[in-house]
C-alpha cells in the first residue's frame, strides 16, 4: 500500500470515527493506533503509554485545571452579579445604555475565566433578566452575549491559548500578552456595532437613564473591586515576571476561594459543585490532548504533516490567499467541532505550512483563536448558542440570528489581525523583545 492511501486511510479513519458520533479524543486514539501499525514496525501498545505518559506529564498543563477550576468557583459567587452592578452607572448615558454592560462583563469575566461557556454562562445568569426587565431588544441581548461570550477564549488567561502553546510548543506567556490588544479590539468592535444600532433605530432600546454623579458612579464601582483584585493577581503575576502562568492560575484559584468565603458563597456544596465541574472539564480537555499527541506521532510516521506543508508551500499561495482558505475552513470545522478539539487537530498538520509560509507562530495562535471563536456562534455545534438556548429557553435558529452581526464582526478582527499583525505582536516584542 502507498503511502499516499495509507495516509488517506487515516484521514478516513478519524472523519469516519467523528461521524459516527465517537468521542474526539477516542477517535484520535483510534486514528493514531492505525497509524502506527501501518507505519512502524514498534509494539504499538508500548508506544501508546509512552506517548500519554509524556503528553501528560507537561508542567504548562498543570494551569489548566487550576483556571477551570477558578472559573467554576466564580461562577458559583455573587463577583459575577457585582460586575454588572458596578458597569451599569457607566454606560447608561452611552448610545446603547446598558446593552453595553454584557460586552465588557464578559471582558473583565474572561480576564478571570479562560473559558467561553463559563464567561457565556456567568454573564448570561445576571444581564439577561436585567437587561429584558428594563425593555432592551431581546436579539441584541442574547447577541451580545453569546458573542461577547467568546472573549473567554481569547482574553488571557485562555484555556485554548494554554493548548495551543502546548501542541505547538509556543511560550503561552507570550501568547497570553499578544491576546489583550486583539480581545480588545473585538471588545470595541462588539461595543461600535451595539452603539451604530442604537443610533440608527435599527433596534429598539429605553430611553436613557437618568444622569448619575461623578462620586455616585465611583461608590457603585465599588463592587469592582473584588474582581481587579483577582485580575491583578492573575494576570498582573504573569506580567510582571513575578510567577509564571502556571503559578498564577494556583494564585487565582486562591484568591477565588477566599474572595467567595469572604463574600459567604463559598460553602461544601459549592465546593463541591466546582471541584467536580472543573475535573470533568479538564479530563475531557487532557483526554483529548493525549489523542492528539498519539495521533501526532503516528502523523509523523506517516509523513502527511510534511506533505501536505509540501503541497500548500508549492501551490505558492499569497498570505492573504492562503488565510482566506484557512479561515473559511476553520469556519467549516466550527460547524461541528468544539474548539479545543479544532486546535489539537489541527496544529500539527498545519504548522509546518504555517511556518514554511514565514507566519509568525504567536500571530498564528492568537488568529487561530479568532478563528475558533466564530465556531462558538455558528450551528450546529456552536457552544454559545446551545448555552444560550438552555438558559432562555430561546430555539437555536432565534439566537444565530441574533448572534450573526457579532460573527461578522470577529470577521472584521480577523480582517485587521491579517492586515495588522502587530496587533498580536507589539506587545510580546516590548515585553519579550524578537
Amino acid at each position: 500500500m502507498s503511502e499516499a492511501l495509507m495516509s488517506l486511510t487515516l484521514v478516513v479513519v478519524l472523519i469516519g470515527s467523528l461521524a459516527l458520533g465517537v468521542w474526539v479524543s477516542i477517535a484520535l486514539f483510534l486514528t493514531g493506533l492505525a497509524g502506527v501499525l501501518m507505519f512502524s514496525s514498534a509494539p504499538p501498545l508500548n508506544v501508546l503509554a509512552t506517548n500519554i505518559w509524556s503528553s501528560s506529564s507537561e508542567w504548562s498543563l498543570a494551569a489548566l485545571p487550576l483556571f477551570i477550576w477558578m472559573g467554576e468557583i466564580l461562577f458559583r459567587s455573587r463577583m459575577s452579579k457585582d460586575l454588572f452592578t458596578g458597569l451599569a452607572p457607566w454606560m447608561r448615558s452611552m448610545p446603547g445604555g446598558l446593552g453595553h454592560v454584557g460586552i465588557l462583563a464578559s471582558g473583565i469575566f474572561a480576564a478571570v475565566s479562560g473559558s467561553s461557556a463559563a464567561t457565556c454562562a456567568t454573564v448570561a445568569k445576571v444581564a439577561v433578566p436585567e437587561l429584558k426587565a428594563r425593555g432592551y431588544d431581546e436579539s441584541l441581548v442574547l447577541g451580545t452575549i453569546a458573542g461577547s461570550g467568546t472573549l473567554g477564549l481569547l482574553i488571557p488567561p485562555s484555556i485554548i491559548l494554554i493548548v495551543y502553546g502546548v501542541a505547538a510548543e509556543q511560550s503561552i506567556a507570550r501568547l497570553f500578552i499578544a491576546g489583550v490588544l486583539p480581545g480588545t479590539l473585538v471588545i470595541g468592535l462588539f461595543m461600535a456595532y451595539v452603539a451604530l444600532c442604537s443610533s440608527t433605530g435599527r433596534v429598539v432600546t429605553p430611553p436613557k437613564d437618568p444622569p448619575m454623579r461623578f462620586i455616585d458612579k465611583l461608590k457603585a464601582s465599588r463592587t469592582l473591586i473584588p474582581v481587579t483584585i483577582l485580575i491583578i493577581g492573575v494576570v498582573g503575576s504573569i506580567y510582571t515576571g513575578l510567577a509564571s502562568p502556571t503559578d498564577s492560575a494556583a494564585v487565582g484559584v486562591v484568591l477565588a476561594l477566599l474572595m467567595s468565603w469572604f463574600f459567604g458563597d463559598l460553602n461544601w456544596q459549592t465546593f463541591k459543585e466546582g471541584l467536580v465541574a472543573a475535573t470533568l472539564s479538564s479530563s475531557m480537555i487532557a483526554f483529548i490532548l493525549a489523542g492528539s499527541a498519539f495521533l501526532t506521532l503516528a502523523m509523523g510516521y506517516s509523513g502527511l504533516p510534511a506533505t501536505i506543508a509540501t503541497w500548500i508551500t508549492g501551490m505558492e499561495l499569497s498570505h492573504v490567499t492562503f488565510l482566506a482558505v484557512l479561515t473559511v475552513f476553520f469556519v467549516l470545522m466550527g460547524c461541528f467541532l468544539d474548539g479545543i478539539s479544532i486546535v489539537v487537530l489541527t496544529t500539527a498538520v498545519l504548522l509546518p505550512a504555517v511556518q514554511a509560509s514565514g507566519i509568525d507562530t504567536i500571530w498564528f495562535g492568537i488568529y487561530l483563536v479568532l478563528v475558533v471563536e466564530m465556531g462558538q456562534l455558528t450551528p450546529p455545534v456552536g457552544l454559545n448558542l446551545f448555552v444560550l438556548q438552555g438558559m432562555t429557553g430561546r430555539d437555536i435558529v432565534f439566537i444565530s440570528k441574533a448572534a450573526f452581526p457579532f460573527f461578522l464582526m470577529l470577521m472584521v478582527a480577523v480582517a485587521l489581525l491579517a492586515v495588522f499583525p502587530d496587533i498580536a505582536l507589539s506587545l510580546p516584542e516590548m515585553m519579550y523583545g524578537n
